[in-house]
């Protein structure tokens, strides 16, 4: 295979990386017992007629000479008898079956534990891993911090409140007003973060699989089929940091570990999947749960970095608690939770209603977007006669106007054009009176 220079340099840096995790050299290394590893061998085994090392190999990610340790094991308890070559070539890979004792030992296996795919890693490497990645580890500059608020219309004072939060990697409560960007803000978090991860597909404890790599969550650097480094341990996929968002639906059960009695596999929660990430939870307080048991829920994890997990053996495990965790609500601090509460939440950032300034800026700006013509003398005497009252201004409206005027425009066959006329009426098409 042909490597340009480019490839050559990238190599070199990745091989330097001293975050990546190294492939195994042994069942010792892979920190897994033997008899798991048969078991899940002769599992991806019997999904086949016939397997080959290299098939087992790619299947359990692991390297072929801890794969022919386990095939030599399973020939000698006679699970698995040899099928001639696989090709015509002497070099190519013998072709090995399971024996109708093999069948009965992948059976007993799968009664045990469903899972097939790749070899999970120890719960104490999981937990190396991610004290070497740590989110805590990565610097936010000010400079990225803007380009990733790009296109919204924030306050100074408030970037420099949002730049230490965030740098620290620490707890982070947005409040304020609806409709003024808290939860744009929170999602923008996703942009900050360059530093790649590794993460397994599934983790082992005490005998126990907890499938932890999720597609929806953690996104892949390299497209699926692609090669990774040859020393990489490749039972990790490197991934960057991920952000997950949950809302109103988020429930105490969520955070705990998922059992899945049919095939006897656990799911990781979801704030454990953030690990290495963002961890966000929009509209804090709507949910069916009070907001003063999620916050008890995560005392010790935010207070002291790590949670702990149960198996429903009753097996308490613990796992390192590594993430920037975004609360964002328009309920009053008080009204969430007590002192003691609040006070794990290491920085509150109030997010205010727009100025006069920044909301004709916000208007104008999605007017330019949309290709509505919008005349300042119109748009001043409108914010006037709307704003001097009760009604407060919002980082929302312009959006919902416009959107409002858009459609009426296209429906009529008119130009668009956000005429005074036309913005009072899509204000009575859009709010309400009372």
């Amino acid at each position: 295979m042909q490597y340009s220079l480019e490839q050559d340099r990238k190599d070199a840096i990745i091989s330097l990386d001293p975050r990546m995790p190294m492939a195994p050299a042994s069942i010792e290394q892979a920190g897994l017992d033997l008899s798991f590893l048969l078991r899940l061998a002769v599992k991806c085994a019997a999904e086949q007629d016939t397997t080959t090392a290299s098939h087992l190999a790619d299947r359990m990610r692991l390297p072929k000479v801890i794969v022919n340790v386990l095939i030599k094991e399973l020939v000698k308890l006679a699970y698995l008898e040899a099928r001639g070559l696989a090709g015509e070539d002497v070099r190519s890979d013998i072709r090995y079956a399971l024996s109708m004792k093999g069948f009965e030992y992948a059976h007993a296996a799968s009664r045990q534990c469903q899972y097939v795919g790749p070899a999970p890693v120890s719960l104490d490497a999981f937990c190396r891993q991610v004290v070497l990645q740590s989110i805590h580890d990565e610097r936010v500059t000010p400079e990225r911090l803007n380009d990733s608020l790009d296109g919204l219309v924030l306050s100074n004072t408030l970037v420099e409140k949002l730049g230490p939060a965030i740098n620290s990697g620490r707890s982070i409560l947005l409040y304020g007003p609806p409709g003024n960007g808290k939860t744009s803000i929170a999602e923008r978090t996703s942009q900050l973060f360059r530093q790649t991860i590794w993460v397994p597909y599934a983790i082992e404890v005490g005998g126990h699989v907890i499938s932890f790599y999720d597609e929806a969550v953690h996104h892949p650097v390299s497209e699926a089929g692609t090669e990774s480094h040859p020393k990489a341990d490749q039972r990790w996929i490197e991934c960057r940091r991920p952000v997950i968002k949950t809302g109103g639906e988020l429930t105490l059960d969520q955070l705990d570990l998922t059992f899945n009695e049919g095939p006897n596999v656990y799911e990781a929660p979801i704030h454990l999947k953030a690990s290495g990430g963002v961890f966000i939870i929009d509209d804090f307080g709507r949910q069916q749960v009070a907001p003063q048991a999620l916050i008890n829920r995560w005392i010790v994890p935010l207070e002291r970095g790590y949670d702990f997990l149960t198996l429903h053996t009753g097996k308490k495990f613990r796992v390192p608690f590594d993430e920037l965790v975004v609360f964002s609500t328009n309920i009053a601090p008080k009204d969430l939770s007590d002192e003691a509460g609040l006070r794990r939440l290491k920085y509150k950032i109030f997010v205010n209603t727009p100025s006069r300034d920044e909301y004709i800026r916000i208007f104008r700006s999605y007017a330019s977007g949309t290709g509505l013509v919008v005349s300042d003398p119109d748009l001043n005497l409108f914010y006037d006669r709307k704003y001097n009252g009760d009604m407060p201004a919002s980082c929302y409206h312009p959006k919902y106007l416009l959107d409002f005027v858009s459609s009426y425009c296209n429906f009529n066959g008119i130009a668009g054009n956000a005429s005074l006329d036309m913005l009072e009426r899509a204000w009575e098409g859009v709010f309400t009176s009372e």
